[in-house]
């Protein structure tokens, strides 16, 4: 009998293990120069299915040394042009060829390549995938029911990491460390098993890197150039969990069920949020709702009712395409990294899909802070309404998003009123999270940084900026501070450690952006006003205020940076504790110490344009009273004071 194999009997590995059976004993076999090429290619690229293959083909050879077969190699080598045609079928033609050639048998396990053949009038012998009779695999024999997961490395021993989700501790589980040659021999027993069983697939391969899906167990294949030696990791979970087990279960499906059908799950690596988001796919497809999964590698554990969906051309967008035609009730994206998840997954659930996705993330902030840096804010509450927290497989928290227009915690009058997304704790109802726009950026704020909301405490005013004697400048020269007045500030910082380190933080941010003093008078908890040299004001703001965004973000507090000159002229003025400033035109400006206050009751309830002599300022609404209240620290407060001082008319002037 004369048999000629195809690349893909190399690569199953079926071959040998027959012959090894007696099946083909005494068979003449003829490989074509063409699948050694083919195989000698993706081994040159460092893909496993290429040594898997030639390692098949050493068998061979040490068969026919025994006599059990005759082994022979013919053909020619492929050109480049064929090469780069390979996915078009024409190495597949070459190997058939040969196959016609020698009136021989052809041995295939590629359905398409097996069809070919057929039309061509060869004699085919088809291998199946096999669907039973599996033997255990090499790697079965470092787990145990208490394993979670085996790491082998060459020239290391083998361990493990064992016991429950909420108890993990890794383990040595051999003291003879692990070869390169048992590695590979493990390594191209996976490779067969996934080709040959229909519970197994190869999910990627690229150069020096192949991950394997067999059944319930994911297996990462790693070797040289990628890793620095080669390496086997294989995952498993020891738990099947429905989502009647978890605590909060009632309260999950009550709100996923209902119209609130965009949900996160948020976690650190290994808390369990792939396990929740199963046990929610699998309830949802249990109670007549029709799910699919969007997975990058593939790897959750549901029923064959659910279909497993990944990259189409490499792309989430394109598979999202195909879901919006199929119209799932329900799609698991598991998980979200890349710009192009966010927004499929954003895009997704605006277009009506039920929505369940997995981030990794340390806590609520950082999740809310991936989705908000690629979606818009004010859609955000549309987009995801609850975010579930998992730490070690348990549900700890559960997050509500709402959307509502108000002045964000830390900032200090209705000056700030603006669209504001809340993050809120569902069981106590507690504000955990604003999110906003602040100068051009998206300001993500915790609660937590923010202490004092809204107003300064009672009893601060403006008074003059304390030096803490620090110059950052960006050639790393610091200069002698210049000695300001001793101020009673100095006594309120001194009171207050906390301030301290948030002047010195803001100086260090700011002197990346100023070669000068820096002078920070903190006046509240979340507020501070910033004077430095006139010249270097454009760039610590930076284009749209990026850099002062950025800052505040970082540091969790307000800075209004003004530049030198202003603080000079304010130490040279007789400090006034209240004014009452006469202004023509019927309107009458009254500050003290905490604001300043337009007084126009003919104007009440009407929303003004202010005016300075024929310069626009600002616009806003009169209250019932008759009066527009400024915070007196704020810029446009100054100004109007400014204004003042140099005799200018200041004029209403209704919308």
């Amino acid at each position: 009998m004369i048999l000629v194999p195809d690349t893909s009997v190399l690569i199953d590995g079926r071959i040998t293990s027959m012959i090894k059976a007696g099946e083909y004993k005494g068979a003449t076999i003829i490989v074509p120069e063409a699948v050694i090429a083919e195989l000698e290619a993706q081994a040159n690229n460092g893909r496993e299915i290429g040594f898997s293959g030639l390692s098949e083909l050493q068998q061979l050879c040490k068969m026919a040394e025994e006599k059990t077969i005759e082994l022979k190699f013919s053909g020619i080598r492929p050109s480049l042009e064929q090469v780069k045609l390979a996915s078009g079928g024409e190495i597949d033609a070459m190997i058939r060829n040969i196959a016609i050639e020698n009136s021989a048998r052809f041995i295939t396990s590629d359905f398409v390549q097996a069809e070919v053949a057929r039309a061509k009038g060869l004699d085919v012998i088809y291998l199946k995938a096999q669907v039973s009779d599996f033997v255990p695999l090499g790697i079965d024999q470092f787990f145990d029911e208490h394993t979670i997961a085996v790491y082998l490395k060459e020239r290391v021993c083998p361990t493990a990491k064992k016991g429950t989700i909420n108890d993990m501790k890794l383990m040595k589980i051999r003291e003879q460390p692990t070869s390169e040659y048992e590695l590979r021999g493990l390594a191209q027993e996976i490779l067969e098993r996934a080709k040959r069983d229909p519970d197994g697939f190869i999910e990627v391969e690229k150069r020096g890197i192949t991950v394997v899906q067999i059944g319930s167990m994911r297996i990462a294949i790693a070797r040289r150039p990628f890793s620095d030696g080669m390496e086997i990791t294989a995952v498993r979970p020891i738990v099947d969990v429905t989502l009647k087990d978890y605590t909060k279960a009632d309260l999950i499906t009550k709100r996923i069920t209902s119209e609130k059908r965009g949900l996160i799950i948020v976690g650190a690596p290994g808390s369990g949020k792939t396990t929740l988001a199963q046990s929610v796919a699998t309830y949802l497809s249990d109670n007549g709702y029709v799910v699919k999964t969007m997975e990058a590698p593939r790897e959750l554990q549901v029923p064959d009712q659910i279909t497993q969906y990944t990259t189409l051309d490499g792309s989430m967008s394109n598979t999202a395409d195909v879901l919006l035609l199929v119209r799932p009730d329900f799609v698991i994206f598991d998980e979200l990294r890349k710009n192009e998840d966010f927004n499929v997954f954003a895009d997704m659930r605006l277009a009506g899909l039920g929505m369940v996705g997995v981030i990794h993330a340390n806590g609520v902030q950082d999740a809310v802070q991936r989705f908000s840096d690629r979606v818009d804010f004010s859609v955000l509450s549309q987009i995801v309404n609850t975010i579930i927290f998992v730490k070690q497989g348990i549900i700890t928290k559960i997050y509500d998003l709402g959307f509502t227009i108000k002045v964000p915690e830390g900032m200090a009058n209705e000056m700030h009123l603006r669209p504001v997304t809340i993050v809120t704790d569902h069981e106590t109802g507690e504000l955990v999270i604003d999110v906003f726009r602040y100068d051009g950026e998206t300001i993500v704020m915790p609660m937590s940084a923010v202490t004092n909301a809204n107003t300064p405490k009672k009893g601060t005013q403006l008074l003059p900026v304390q030096n803490i004697g620090v110059s950052v400048a960006s050639a790393g020269n610091v200069r002698s501070p210049v000695p300001l007045p001793e101020s009673p500030l100095k006594k309120e910082t001194e009171e207050r450690p906390g301030w301290k380190l948030t002047e010195k933080d803001i100086q260090r941010e700011l002197g990346r952006y100023t070669e000068g003093f820096i002078d920070v008078q903190m006046i509240s908890d979340t507020k501070a006003i910033v004077y430095i040299d006139d010249k270097d004001v454009p760039a610590a703001i930076g284009k749209g205020g990026k850099n002062v965004s950025a800052i505040v973000n970082k540091i969790g507090i307000g800075i209004d940076i003004k530049p030198r000159s202003e603080f000079d002229r304010l130490q040279l003025q007789p400090q006034k504790p209240d004014m009452d400033l006469n202004i023509g035109g019927g309107i009458k400006i009254q500050t003290d110490k905490k604001q300043l206050t337009i007084v126009a009751p003919e104007q009440s309830g009407k929303i003004v344009d202010v005016f300075a002599g024929k310069e626009y300022l600002f616009t806003a609404t009169v209250n019932e009273t008759g009066e527009i209240h400024l915070s007196k620290n704020s810029s446009i407060a100054q100004e109007m004071i400014r204004r003042y001082q140099n005799s200018e008319i200041i004029k209403l002037r209704p919308v």
